[in-house]
C-alpha cells in the first residue's frame, strides 16, 4: 500500500527532511508534550475553522479533508469560498512567506481542482496582523511550481540515512525534534 503525503508535511520537509521521521516517532503522543509555543500558537489560527465557527455560509468550505491523486497528497483546507474561488490558508503570524507555505496552498489547490472546484485565487492570511498575502497560482509562477514538484519527488525518495544531509544550525535551534536527532547542531 502506498502511503500518502500529508499536505502539512510539505512545509515540515523543507524545514528539515528528518523532521518527518521524528514526527512519526512521536505518533499519538499528545502534541502539547513536545510542541513549542510557536506550534501551539499556530494551532490557534485554525480554531475557528476546526470548530466550524468561521462562517455559516453553505458556499464556504471549512476544514474539509481533501485528496490529490496526482501528487498523492492528503490534508485539510482552511477556507474555500466556492463562489469567488478563493482558497485561504490561515497562519497565526507570518514573518516571511516560506516556500512550504506556498506548497501547502498548491497541494490544497490541486486537490480542490481534482474534486471539480474552480480555484481562482490562493491567499495566505496572517491572523495576528489581519493581513492577506495573495500568492500567484502555480500556472503563473513556473519556477515555484517546478520547486513544488521537486519537493514532492524529494519526499518520495528521501532516505533517513542520506549521507549528504547537511543540518542548519538556525533550524536546529528551533526544531522541536532536536533532542531526538543525531545530526542536531545545538
Amino acid at each position: 500500500m502506498e502511503s500518502y503525503i500529508a499536505i502539512s508535511m510539505l512545509n515540515d520537509f523543507i524545514f528539515c527532511p528528518r523532521s518527518i521521521y521524528f514526527h512519526q516517532v512521536y505518533g499519538s503522543v499528545e502534541q502539547n508534550m513536545y510542541h513549542s509555543e510557536i506550534q501551539i500558537n499556530g494551532k490557534s489560527a485554525h480554531e475557528s475553522i476546526d470548530n466550524r465557527g468561521y462562517s455559516t455560509r453553505k458556499d464556504v468550505l471549512m476544514g474539509i479533508e481533501v485528496f490529490c491523486e496526482k501528487y498523492n497528497l492528503v490534508g485539510k483546507i482552511d477556507i474555500f469560498d466556492i463562489n469567488s474561488g478563493k482558497l485561504i490558508e490561515r497562519k497565526n503570524r507570518i514573518v516571511k512567506i516560506y516556500d512550504g507555505y506556498v506548497f501547502q496552498l498548491y497541494g490544497q489547490l490541486f486537490a480542490l481542482r481534482e474534486m471539480g472546484y474552480t480555484v481562482n485565487q490562493i491567499i495566505l492570511y496572517d491572523k495576528s496582523h489581519n493581513k492577506n498575502y495573495i500568492i500567484p497560482l502555480p500556472e503563473a509562477d513556473q519556477g515555484m511550481f517546478l520547486k513544488f514538484e521537486r519537493v514532492i519527488d524529494d519526499i518520495n525518495t528521501f532516505d533517513l540515512s542520506w549521507k549528504e544531509f547537511k543540518p542548519n544550525a538556525e533550524k536546529c535551534k528551533n526544531c522541536i525534534y532536536a533532542n531526538l536527532c543525531d545530526y542536531c547542531l545545538w
